[in-house]
């Protein structure tokens, strides 16, 4: 049972059983937790902005909105900060009755919509994002930002098979000028 006071919680009293009736409206609701995947995520205190059309149907109330926030997370390559906006539509449909075909309902004469809209974002979330698409990430060596020091190299290490060989070839060079 959703909460009525929860942001996400829209009043469709004046829309319950007026098929043919809709409502546009705006909703901003700031998140109590997290919506992310491993490496990125709307954080909790961040503001979510939705423009709403709700729609009364003979089966429900129909939902259609676009939704902007942003995330935040960090480059898969360099580890920097990534600051991602996330704009996505849905369309549900919130039944009068609870029908195992339907997902969700209408409770009392509330919608929850924060199921919906978290979903979509955390859907539409990059699975690997990075901070420009050509980012060259890290020195396997060192760890420095390869994006801050494009000219960054390392003398190649010797190949330690071949160490014992290096002394040979001092005592060579040491014998011949005797």
């Amino acid at each position: 049972m959703p909460q009525h006071n929860s942001a996400f919680s829209i009043n469709v009293r004046d829309l319950i059983h007026k098929p043919g009736e809709y409502r546009d409206r705006a909703l901003t609701a700031v998140l109590t937790e997290d919506w992310a995947n491993a490496v990125i995520g709307v954080r909790a205190g961040e503001t979510v902005d939705a423009d709403l059309r709700l729609e009364s149907l003979h089966e429900g109330i129909l939902v259609s909105s676009d939704i902007e926030v942003t995330a935040t997370g960090e480059c898969v390559r360099c580890l920097t900060e990534v600051k991602h906006p996330v704009e996505v539509e849905i369309q549900e449909l919130f039944a009068y009755a609870s029908d195992d075909a339907l997902e969700y309902a209408i409770h009392g004469d509330h919608v929850d919509l924060e199921p919906v809209i978290r979903d979509a974002v955390v859907l539409a979330l990059p699975f690997q994002p990075v901070c420009q698409e050509d980012c060259p990430g890290l020195c396997p060596q060192c760890g420095v930002r390869l994006l801050d020091e494009p000219g960054h190299e390392h003398e190649q290490p010797a190949d330690p098979r071949w160490a014992a060989l290096a002394g040979l070839a001092e005592n060579t060079d040491t014998n011949v000028s005797t």
